[in-house]
């Protein structure tokens, strides 16, 4: 193992907290940092700190905001009676890249997962059904990945929701099973919501 300073050597340990990070990896962007200019490493430092103070979630559907409704929530032009089921934001950027939906989403903040102890009651369900009861909902669109906590959350709602008279459908083909919706690309997702089915 290399001698680095203590400092190197800390930010090596938090950079490797990070996803798709390893050691090496980490070795080079600290490389990287020492050998670019100060203001460079400062803006960087800030803007994660920036993020951290300024970033929430929309007090409506839970995707990622500045304010207090996000910028989807915002637009009038969307079609505010067809709701699209998420598991977490970047699922709301994945699809928002594909350019194919026009309507609202609802980010749950996660998936049913026994085995992780995350149930229900952990996700944002409750909040989903008063926006079904309260506003003149026609379409829910259950867009969860293609794993089994996806699947599962899927089920649950289904059942939740069947209830409540409001078309359910589960977006379709394209998204192989076990893939995550961050990681398809843009022509997939729009396939895959153009053929979804009622549920």
């Amino acid at each position: 193992m290399a001698n680095y300073t203590e400092s190197i050597e800390k930010l090596i340990e938090n950079l490797i907290k990070l996803p798709g990070i390893g050691r090496r990896s980490a070795e080079r962007v600290v490389n990287y940092i020492l050998g670019a200019p100060k203001e460079e490493a400062k803006n960087l430092a800030e803007g994660i700190i920036k993020v951290k103070e300024s970033v929430r979630f929309c007090s409506l559907c839970h995707n990622l905001s500045e304010e207090e409704f996000c910028e989807v929530c915002k637009d009038s032009r969307r079609q505010k009676d067809v709701i699209c089921i998420v598991e977490k934001p970047c699922d709301v950027t994945a699809i928002e890249k594909s350019g194919s939906f026009t309507g609202v989403y609802h980010v749950l903040l996660g998936a049913i997962s026994p085995l992780e102890g995350k149930g229900p009651g952990d996700l944002k369900i409750d909040t989903l059904l008063s926006r079904i009861k309260q506003a003149n909902i026609k379409e829910i669109i259950i867009a969860t990945d293609a794993d089994t906590e996806g699947e599962t959350t899927a089920l649950y709602l289904s059942k939740i929701i069947k209830p409540l008279g409001v078309r359910l459908s589960r977006i379709g083909l394209g998204l192989p099973i076990g893939s995550n919706l961050e990681y398809a690309d843009s022509t997939t997702l729009s396939k895959s919501l153009e053929a979804r089915r009622d549920i």
